[in-house]
């Protein structure tokens, strides 16, 4: 049977590219994201492999349905990567608005957390992995970024709930990329990383050895 992969922010990024090196790999994916268009586009690409699961990283609930669709569908759920997150129009503390801070510790913490949980069922049945995307902004210290804090929390807790998944045979990679070419950004950055240099790192933690955890890939562009 071939293992199955549970993707937020799928439809775009280092989401749509790690699921275009799973599927390639044999890999089943569920493609979670707010835009279906793109979801649905992304999807036609890979026929039985994917399920498409429309929703908001920020409401548990449907987290939960979707995983559970996807193990309906494919029977099991061995993997889940916790990659949806945004970033701030102000950067800094002192510039900064509060409610756009609100909205990204929403997606970047309790997102994340939405995402391990609704998973962690299915993981350990599996003895599964899990993914979740960091930053090198969370592994230095930037003046005044919020984001990067939020950051800091991801790689804390990945570290974390690391050591609660060993004790039954799981896995926790966080991957730490540094600046990549995304939507994320308002210009392209053509010299940095590629998502699908950041897609290779999660297929290179996800297919490791049983007996190896790849806790963490930090990738930075060469330039």
């Amino acid at each position: 049977m071939s293992k199955t992969l549970f993707i937020t922010g799928a439809s775009t990024g280092i989401g749509a590219a790690t699921a275009r090196a799973a599927v390639e790999r044999g890999w089943n994916v569920g493609l979670f994201a707010r835009s279906e268009d793109k979801l649905n586009e992304l999807a036609s690409e890979f026929g039985d492999s994917a399920l498409v699961l429309p929703g908001d990283a920020t409401d548990f609930e449907t987290q939960k349905k979707a995983i559970s669709s996807l193990k309906d569908r494919f029977g099991q759920v061995n993997a889940a990567f916790a990659n949806a997150g945004t970033g701030l129009s102000a950067a800094g503390t002192d510039a900064g608005d509060p409610d756009e801070w609100h909205q990204m510790i929403t997606l970047n913490i309790m997102g994340l957390l939405y995402t391990t949980k609704a998973a962690m069922p299915y993981l350990k049945e599996a003895k599964g992995h899990l993914l979740m995307t960091g930053s090198a902004a969370g592994r230095r210290h930037i003046k005044g970024s919020v984001y990067g804090a939020s950051k800091w929390f991801v790689h804390g807790y990945g570290g974390n709930i690391a050591e609660e998944m060993r004790e039954w045979g799981g896995r926790c990679t966080v991957i730490a990329p540094g600046m990549v070419d995304t939507p994320f950004f308002d210009e392209a950055k053509p010299d940095k990383l590629h998502p699908d240099d950041v897609a290779q790192a999660a297929v290179f933690a996800l297919e490791a050895d049983q007996r190896a955890t790849i806790q963490e890939v930090f990738l930075m562009p060469t330039n």
